[in-house]
């Protein structure tokens, strides 16, 4: 395994420059996540670190060499696709040792790195058939075995479970963590589904309009967003967001333009009477309290209940552990958690809040 850094990476097709100086660092055995929107970039750092895309500007570092010339089977990386790419006339054995079969390795050899793969994966009675005769998450684990056989110092992974349900995303995810543990090869994954960054990474790099809006732990980015695109964009359900400004003469309440106050920790930073955005996400709020909403939905999913609800003006979102009998129409009463609220700058977006 090896180190990857990016140093003040850019990419420009024509006259577009869709990358502005990205900076990454990535240790020895480290799962990262790269996560963001569609068009945020994401796709194209990765394709440039696997030598696909060509670099504008900057350096992509894996280990001690720069890689920026280098073709991509000089790279020593294995890349696995959205799509699983694998050859549908030969069987499930020879597409995981293809790789090596192209290096001229024996067969002897290619059966001796198969077959370990093939078990971790659980594989190993599928050997003989073919690409058609698999499910869409057997088709994924072979395209995985395939790069596994080949040892790389990185694996690469774009987008791989978003052809799958729903269900089988979920359990993949888990293989997929189990089987960084067990290999510890660096590993860079790329997805839109910030359930995936949070769930799989020990890192995570938020990018957004090809900049690099935040980088950290899971719960560091959650507990601690910089700016109010990070906030919106890492938890599910989404962060709430209200306009107001803190009381003149308490600091620790928000008043929102509807006039409802709403408790602050510490401010840090934020200014009494400067227009403010107040971030609350939804399990911090609690039944019972002083603050009135009127419900609109009510989202039941057995272990929590999920609540629309209007906070003067503005829907916002509540996930409560009790079950609720209030319906549409009916009014709630709640508290909120003051030490999880969230303050940011409305002009800039960027946090002021400790």
């Amino acid at each position: 395994m090896a180190s990857v850094t990016f140093k003040d990476v850019r990419k420009a097709f024509g006259s577009v420059e869709v990358l502005h100086g990205v900076s990454i660092d990535i240790e020895e055995g480290q799962f990262v996540v790269l996560v963001g929107p569609s068009g945020c970039g994401k796709s194209t750092l990765l394709r440039m670190l696997a030598g696909l895309e060509h670099v504008t500007a900057g350096e992509i570092w894996i280990g001690d060499r720069m890689v920026n010339a280098l073709p991509p089977k000089d790279r020593d990386i294995a890349m696995v696709f959205q799509n699983y790419a694998l050859y549908p006339h030969i069987t499930v054995a020879e597409n995981m040792g293809f790789s090596l079969m192209l290096k001229g390795v024996s067969k002897a050899e290619i059966a001796e790195r198969v077959r370990p793969a093939a078990e971790i994966l659980g594989l190993s009675h599928l050997l003989d058939r073919y690409p058609r005769q698999l499910s869409g998450g057997q088709r994924q684990r072979v395209a995985m075995g395939r790069a596994i056989v080949r040892e790389p110092q990185v694996f690469l992974f774009d987008e791989p479970l978003s052809n799958l349900d729903a269900k089988l995303r979920v359990s993949m995810r888990t293989e997929m963590k189990n089987l960084h543990q067990r290999l510890a090869t660096t590993t860079v994954y790329v997805t839109h589904d910030q359930i995936e960054a949070m769930t799989m990474a020990d890192k995570i790099v938020v990018m957004h309009d090809g900049i690099v809006e935040q980088m950290g732990s899971p719960l560091e980015l959650y507990d601690k967003p910089n700016n109010l695109f990070v906030a919106g964009f890492i938890g599910s359900p989404a962060m709430n967001f209200l306009t107001g400004a803190l009381a003149p003469e308490d600091r620790g309440r928000f008043v929102t333009g509807d006039r409802i106050e709403l408790p602050v920790g510490d401010p840090g930073r934020a200014e009494a009477e400067r227009e403010l955005i107040y971030g609350v996400r939804p399990e911090s709020f609690h039944l019972g309290g002083d603050v009135p909403m009127t419900v609109e939905v009510v989202e039941p999913t057995g272990s929590e209940t999920h609540v629309v609800a209007k906070l003067g003006e503005t829907p916002v979102t509540c996930v409560f552990r009790e079950r609720i009998s209030a319906g549409p129409g009916e009014e709630i009463r709640v508290s909120i958690d003051r030490e999880s609220v969230h303050l940011f700058d409305a002009e800039s977006g960027e946090r002021v809040s400790v």
